[in-house]
């Protein structure tokens, strides 16, 4: 399904780009197969791995088919610009206009240039950036809590135990007193990221590192995952929750499964039973990988969600597009029925297409404040 839905910007680009051009038969020829190979990345990486979601080849050869794949996607788009404005100067000429040679060949360097720059922002290892959340009814014991989120990280071979380090040494510094990973945390089989996760064992936060699975980890033996991700020091919850204590306060961190686990036939998200048990009166964050569910959390007393899943919708204008499939959630702080809602931009991005411009990764820290009851 992938190879055609992706088939068709490329297609776009062959008759309404490439045709059009001075070329010999000959060269168009090549530039075309060269176009449809390249379209068909998705198709590469099934071949690789068994799986869309797992390209298992050399890093740089991901990185090349990431930026000519989004090349490709950048020049349909720049092209269909380009017709729609020969055909209202046609309109108003009446008369056809062409465009001329020189200007696809720009619109085609522009593309280039955008998801060149765009692959090497979304594998970079992002900064911290930080975000302070107002809690009604927050102790005071916890007033300046910090909390550092990751999310997305997709670790792979595009995201490599390399990065994962880096990433790691930067959460590490950070600061926080709590760590957290909310899903998609690999895109392949243990066998396949055992070397490339095995950093993870090292993040270390006074209150510990707690996760949820994302919609990935079920794509790739979710039991598998759960029991070696928890095997790395990462305390895991599913539909559950752990308190936090300092003196008599009482934080509850709770978590649920992803909206996808269903179809793996794994447990459904379950709010009621992760907060099933939880003191009465404490203030509640919640871990939800996908932010669509949060008007639900809203109305269960939820004072801070936090999600990811979106990867901010990787590209302005196409986060928009993201946003109508998540219930209009795409990036950053929304109020949502009194509580705050955070949807991170992703700290990594799925490797299948990881073009990032104008919504930049980022691992997230949240400082806690108290705020009065409304």
């Amino acid at each position: 399904m992938f190879h055609l839905i992706f088939a068709t910007p490329c297609a776009y680009v062959i008759v309404r780009w490439l045709v059009p051009l001075a070329l010999p038969l000959w060269g168009k020829g090549a530039l075309a197969l060269l176009l449809l190979a390249a379209s068909q990345f998705h198709f590469w990486n099934r071949l690789s791995s068994g799986s869309v979601f797992a390209p298992e080849f050399p890093r740089p050869v991901v990185l090349a088919l990431n930026g000519a794949f989004g090349a490709i996607l950048l020049l349909a788009v720049f092209q269909i610009a380009l017709d729609l404005g020969a055909l209202a100067a046609a309109l108003l000429q009446r008369g056809a206009v062409a465009i001329p040679g020189s200007v696809r060949l720009a619109a085609a360097g522009l593309a280039v240039l955008l998801a060149a720059v765009g692959v090497a922002n979304a594998v970079r290892v992002p900064p911290v950036r930080d975000v302070e959340v107002a809690i009604p009814g927050l102790p005071p014991e916890f007033d300046g809590y910090r909390l550092l989120q990751l999310t997305d990280l997709h670790l792979s071979r595009l995201f490599p135990a390399s990065w994962a380090r880096a990433v790691v040494a930067r959460a590490n510094a950070a600061g926080a007193d709590l760590i957290v990973v909310t899903g998609d945390f690999i895109d392949g089989s243990v066998a396949m990221r055992r070397d490339d996760v095995a950093p993870l064992r090292d993040l270390r936060a006074p209150d510990g590192v707690w996760a949820i699975p994302g919609n990935h980890e079920y794509f790739f033996d979710y039991a598998a995952w759960m029991r070696h991700l928890a095997g790395l020091g990462l305390r895991m919850l599913p539909n559950a929750h752990a308190v936090l204590a300092r003196a008599e306060a009482r934080l509850v961190l709770a978590g649920v499964t992803d909206a996808s686990a269903p179809a793996s036939g794994e447990a459904e998200p379950d709010l009621a039973a992760a907060l099933a048990g939880a003191p009465p009166g404490a203030p509640v964050v919640l871990l939800d990988h996908q932010p669509r569910a949060a008007k639900r959390a809203a109305v269960r007393g939820v004072a801070l969600q936090l999600s990811g899943h979106t990867h901010g919708g990787m590209i302005l204008g196409l986060d928009r597009l993201v946003a109508r499939g998540n219930n209009g959630f795409v990036s950053g702080r929304y109020d949502v029925g009194g509580m705050i809602l955070y949807v991170g931009n992703g700290t990594g991005i799925w490797p299948g297409f990881a073009l990032r411009l104008g919504r930049p990764s980022e691992m997230t820290r949240f400082t806690l404040r108290a705020a009065p009851r409304t």
